[in-house]
């Protein structure tokens, strides 16, 4: 089994994670820290918190300055990108694509002006890319979706091919719901679940695809030392389980017993006058597993959406 590396096992060097200030990219950051990288964060703003890492700022749409730290780099990750997490006026859904497109460029420019190009590339993108099938699984070989989010995905993943240069292997992580207590999401359930509003939400069967975010600082890591490693994958946990399944396992962790169940209606007005964003990221879903992931054995830390929501509710 393709397991999680040592620390005596993984070779030590300069990884810069570009658009690396968010939850996703301080957690990684402290991950690689912890394993003997150099971390060095590219961002439009400085990390709120201290820690063991250097910062450069960056606009995300030009080469700058930032792009010096590429120069001899063990890696280059980028997870650059404006939050969906918002009203999806006209302007916020042309910041999403851009922000992922324009920074995705940036990234590929930079590497092809410098000689001591890192010899990976780990790209984040989205599991939103096979739009929202009410039943249907999704792997790497799946049909892409319609709409916004996958219209989205497939420019980012497009001018990361674009940036593709000689020596730099790529690997595209269509990641799904990153679950972590520092940020995202699932604070806010876990909140909401502790006051008795974590029962269904409108028909409860849209799927949710989701991975610990120990295993997708993991799944990056290895995307970074294993040199077979190459090209898309799903990056998300084996199970994927219904929205009336993953509320019902979160009350379990919490010690929760009751939790009242929201209609659509409801969720779509709440979303938008009080939550200031888009009610579909709970009305809708996607039943998602990683091909690619099974045959080369790959080993999850948190394979089972109950031992996931005990660690981080414990």
């Amino acid at each position: 089994m393709l397991n999680a590396p040592t620390i005596d096992a993984l070779p030590t060097g300069r990884v810069v994670i570009t658009g690396g200030t968010g939850f996703i990219g301080l957690s990684l950051a402290r991950h690689l820290d912890a394993l003997g990288y150099e971390v060095v964060l590219i961002s439009r703003h400085a990390p709120k918190a201290e820690g063991p890492w250097a910062h450069s700022e960056w606009d995300g749409r030009t080469v700058g300055k930032w792009a010096r730290h590429l120069e001899g780099a063990r890696a280059v990750v980028n997870l650059a990108g404006r939050t969906v997490d918002c009203i999806k006026s006209a302007a916020h859904c042309d910041e999403i694509l851009h922000s992922r497109v324009d920074s995705t460029l940036a990234v590929g420019e930079a590497l092809r002006g410098i000689e001591g190009r890192p010899p990976v590339w780990v790209q984040m993108s989205t599991a939103h890319i096979y739009g929202d099938p009410p039943e249907a699984w999704c792997d790497e070989d799946s049909a892409l979706g319609n709409g916004l989010a996958p219209e989205v995905g497939e420019a980012w993943e497009k001018a990361c091919r674009q940036g593709a240069c000689s020596g730099v292997r790529q690997v595209v992580l269509r990641t799904s719901f990153v679950l972590g207590m520092t940020g995202g999401a699932f604070p806010k359930m876990r909140r909401l679940a502790r006051l008795g509003l974590g029962g269904r939400v409108g028909s409860g069967t849209q799927g949710i695809s989701w991975i610990h975010v120990d295993d997708l600082n993991a799944l990056i890591t290895h995307a970074i030392v294993n040199t077979e490693m190459r090209g898309v994958y799903v990056a998300t946990a084996p199970h994927p389980v219904s929205q009336e399944e993953f509320m019902r396992e979160l009350r379990r962790a919490i010690g929760m017993p009751l939790g009242l169940p929201v209609a659509e209606w409801a969720i779509r007005f709440g979303a938008y006058w009080f939550l200031r964003t888009d009610p579909e990221l709970v009305l809708l879903g996607r039943y998602c597993t990683s091909r690619r992931l099974k045959a080369e054995g790959y080993s999850f830390l948190f394979p089972a959406l109950g031992d996931a929501m005990e660690d981080l509710c414990s």
